[in-house]
């Protein structure tokens, strides 16, 4: 202890001590010196001997002034360096024993200090560093021995981040690291365990997240507000909805800061009157205005307190109760609303218990079975309303219904004071709680007039409405009856098709209501011949008959007969109307086994009769329909062709007519169909291009056409022209002026780009309505073409009657140019006389320069061909169209 004192404080007595020797050593020298008794005994040389003294004297006390600096300093070393140690010590065992590790390097980045922690948590010894180790070393050390993950430049730039580098150890644990940089340079890096902080850490997470969510589920509001301040801290979902704004829009905030001042006023009473509640609880009714709208809720408010009893924060739940208020007004109106219902419901409503049979409940409809007022029924049985026999019906019924627990539906008749009514009845059976029959439910349904429309209905089922003959299921079901009764016989039968002729051009010139009564005129004569045998209308114009008899003797003689009836002139309003009938016929058992066989084998056979002439009478063979057969195929599978998308489009470039291909410059294409069958390959359009005319298919057809087509030319980079078809069916069915509109509005193409093609069948079938559809047309921007020119007999007229923008030259002239006079000089007379109505002209199917050069000289407008390119997907005229892609033209050089 006194060593320690010494060290600690043996600066000041070092000092005294040598300021005492050197008094000491100069008192009695000085003394000597001043002393009158001394004298020296010899002098030596001419010094004076008290200097000599003195000097003496002097250098003896500067001696000893020197020794005790020297000792003081090799006192104070001594002591500074026991102290470092001491301090060293008391440093590193201070930091050795801190939770977390310590590593201190200096500017250099050498490690100067590594605590045993440090080692402990990374599973290192001191033997594994050496002098000299650098930061850099003892993080390779660390990755060679598994507890490293990231780079050096990743450690030490996450680990000086204010967050620090959270470092996961393959035994689970979780160590964060932080590094701080000194101002010499050097710098210090401590590692601490925070597993079980994190494992905490997600846990309170969980444990918030799962509390947050149930209360987020909970169907009434609750909220949660800071005591001091009055701040909201929570909302749950339910709250949110109940206010219209978020949560985030209510934290932080104060009642009058969210709220009208009326309801945050009650709001805050409430709140003050928990917080004075001797229970800490508080529940209330109050209003609040909710956007304009005044809300009632009830609420309950809770102080919530910490481990020491104190108030921490306040939990509010409320409910809207505006609708529960009126729930009994409610209950009311809904009692009064289906008293009402129940009673104007349109079929009679009875309820019976179960236990007596007495009527509970009968409706105003039901007064019309009881015969008598509703409130007069009530707790009364079948007995008392009905007479004995009726009763006793009744009451069976309802023991059958009540017995089967279930619903039981009949008709039967009951007298009314209208008469004899049928009802259809349902008997329901409503079990008790304990499943024992309670009551029972009858209604009664008139439906007298309904089987009575049904019963009109069901002849409408199998006869024509015009004619009253049987129709086409009435006819095949009659051939299915001949064909069984005949089975296992040797008796014979015919089936006859009679097409009406004619009735077109009657419609067409008298009107469609002549028509008909001529159609109920000729059903009449094909009655009268066919004399009490089968006769059927099967479409418009087409009926069936069947005749029995020695065939085909019987049959072609009943067809003769048909034939002339027919023939002769018919008297219908005053006008004298004509037709025919052209017949084909098939014969039971030879050519159809069953009905629909018989049926098609016999339209066969007026098919070709049709071929060959009106008013004929054809005889099934079976070679004759082997091409009609096809031509059915061919349209079930152009059909499907169309809802299943394999008709695809081809593009025909149309140039400008130059003397030469090169000069020939591309103006527009024209879209035309093409078909690729999944068996047959490629059909020709001039095989189904008919079929689908014919079949009336070509409605459908036209307008995918004309869609693809505008849909294709609208995502051209070049505005060209796009050419469409138009059949005369689609100007006949449908809104071909609507649809054409449609497209180009869904296309998004501009009607300048479109040309639509038509041919003057357009207007031979009607030439008002087509010459007014075309106006409409023009109206919409587009241009109009008269496709084929020349081929028919009045374009003339019609290029009169209506201001085409283009003429195309039917192929057949331009064929002929070079080889045939009279072709050169239709074909430049066209030129002229389109050019004379101010009308473009286009030559279509040039396939030779001579042809192009000749069109040139002439001035024709427009040239399209094999010559300037084959109808080919527009992929193969992508150059053309302005796109990238590489172009393969196909092109003739003659």
């Amino acid at each position: 202890m006194a060593e320690k004192n010494w060290h600690v404080g043996s600066t000041l007595p070092i000092a005294v001590q040598a300021v005492v020797c050197l008094g000491s050593a100069v008192a009695p020298a000085r003394a000597f010196a001043l002393s009158d008794s001394f004298a020296p005994p010899s002098y030596l040389g001419k010094l004076d001997p008290n200097m000599v003294w003195e000097a003496l004297i002097g250098g003896v006390v500067v001696c000893a002034f020197l020794a005790a600096i020297a000792l003081w300093i090799h006192s104070s070393l001594r002591r500074t360096r026991r102290l470092q140690l001491r301090r060293n010590a008391f440093v590193s065992s201070a930091m050795n024993n801190l939770n977390q590790g310590v590593v201190m390097t200096d500017a250099q980045r050498r490690i100067m200090f590594c605590n045993d922690r440090y080692l402990d948590i990374y599973g290192l010894t001191r033997s594994d560093l050496w002098t000299g180790m650098t930061g850099y070393d003892i993080l390779e050390l660390r990755r060679q021995r598994g507890v490293l993950a990231v780079s050096d430049d990743d450690f030490y730039e996450k680990a000086a981040s204010p967050n620090g580098l959270i470092t996961e150890l393959p035994d689970g644990r979780a160590i964060l690291v932080k590094y701080f940089v000194l101002p010499n340079g050097g710098s210090v890096a401590t590692h601490l365990d925070v597993s079980d902080q994190r494992k905490l850490s997600r846990q309170l997470a969980s444990t918030k997240q799962f509390l947050e969510t149930v209360l987020d589920h909970v169907p009434a509001c609750v909220a949660a507000k800071n005591i001091e301040d009055g701040r909201y801290i929570f909302a749950n979902s339910a709250y949110e909805r109940f206010w219209g704004f978020s949560r985030d829009h209510a934290v932080g905030k104060k009642a009058r800061e969210l709220f009208a001042p009326i309801s945050a006023a009650s709001i805050e009473a409430a709140d003050k009157a928990a917080l004075n509640s001797p229970d800490g609880q508080f529940r209330n009714e109050f209003e609040v205005d909710r956007a304009g709208e005044r809300r009632m809720v009830a609420s309950i408010r809770i102080v919530v307190r910490d481990e020491s009893n104190k108030p921490e924060f306040l939990m509010l739940v409320f409910e809207d109760i505006t609708d529960r208020r009126s729930l009994s007004q409610e209950l009311e109106s809904t009692k009064k609303f289906l008293e009402l219902v129940v009673d104007n419901i349109p079929v009679a409503l009875i309820v019976e218990q179960v236990k007596d049979g007495r009527y509970l409940l009968a409706n105003r409809s039901a007064e019309t079975i009881l015969n008598r007022r509703r409130e007069e029924a009530t707790g009364l049985t079948a007995s008392d309303i009905f007479n004995p026999k009726e009763a006793k019906l009744i009451i069976a019924r309802d023991e059958a219904a009540i017995k089967k627990r279930g619903m039981i539906t009949e008709e039967h008749p009951i007298s009314t004071k209208d008469g004899l009514r049928l009802f259809l009845t349902r008997r329901a059976t409503v079990l008790s709680d304990a499943g024992e029959p309670q009551y029972l439910i009858k209604t009664h349904e008139d439906v007298t007039d309904r089987r009575q429309t049904e019963s009109r209905m069901a002849h409408m089922a199998y006869h024509d409405g015009l004619t009253d003959l049987p129709n086409r299921a009435a006819f095949l079901q009659a051939l299915t009856q001949m064909i069984e009764a005949c089975e296992g016989t040797s008796e014979e039968f015919a089936v006859l098709c009679v097409d009406l002729d004619g009735l077109k051009e009657v419609n067409d010139v008298f009107g469609h209501a002549l028509g008909d009564k001529l159609l109920i005129e000729v059903a009449q004569r094909l009655q009268d011949s066919a004399r009490g045998g089968v006769v059927a209308r099967l479409s418009g114009d087409e009926f069936g008959l069947i005749i029995d008899g020695k065939q085909p003797e019987a049959g072609l003689a009943l067809a003769q007969q048909i034939g002339e009836a027919v023939a002769q002139e018919f008297q219908i309003d005053g006008r004298a109307v004509r037709a025919g009938a052209t017949t084909g016929m098939s014969i039971f058992p030879h050519n159809g086994a069953d009905g629909a066989a018989l049926l098609a084998n016999a339209g066969a056979a007026l098919f070709r009769a049709k071929q060959k002439s009106r008013g004929t009478i054809s005889l099934y063979q079976p070679e004759m329909d082997q091409q009609i057969r096809d031509r059915r195929v061919l349209h079930q599978d152009l059909s499907m062709a169309i809802k299943n998308g394999e008709l695809a489009l081809a593009f025909q470039p149309q140039g400008v007519a130059g003397h030469s291909v090169a000069e020939s410059e591309i103006i527009g294409f024209e879209a035309l169909a093409r078909w690729q069958h999944p068996v047959r390959g490629q059909v020709s359009p001039a095989e189904f291009i008919p079929i689908a005319e014919e079949s009336g298919l070509i409605v459908e057809m036209g307008e995918w056409i004309l869609r693809e087509a505008c849909r294709e030319a609208a995502s051209w980079p070049k505005p060209l022209q796009v050419a469409v078809n138009l059949s005369p069916a689609q100007f006949m069915h449908g809104d071909v002026v609507g649809l054409v509109h449609s497209i180009l509005i869904e296309t998004g193409l501009a009607p300048g780009r479109l040309e639509l093609e038509i041919t003057e069948g357009v207007l031979i079938e009607d030439f008002d309505r087509g010459l007014a559809l075309l106006r409409r047309l023009k109206a919409l921007g587009v241009r109009i073409s008269m496709d084929d020119f020349g081929s028919g007999y009045s374009s003339l007229s019609y290029l009169q009657a209506f201001p085409f923008d283009k003429i195309k030259i039917d192929r057949a002239f331009i064929i002929n140019l070079g080889r045939n006079p009279q072709s050169a000089a239709i074909v430049r007379a066209v030129i002229d006389l389109g050019h004379g109505l101010e009308m473009s002209i286009i030559a279509e199917g040039v396939e030779t320069l001579d042809q192009l050069a000749f069109l040139a000289k002439e001035g024709c407008d427009g040239v399209q061909g094999y010559l300037l390119g084959k109808p080919l997907p527009i992929g193969k005229y992508a150059g053309l169209v302005g796109r990238a892609e590489t172009m393969e033209l196909a092109l003739k050089t003659g």
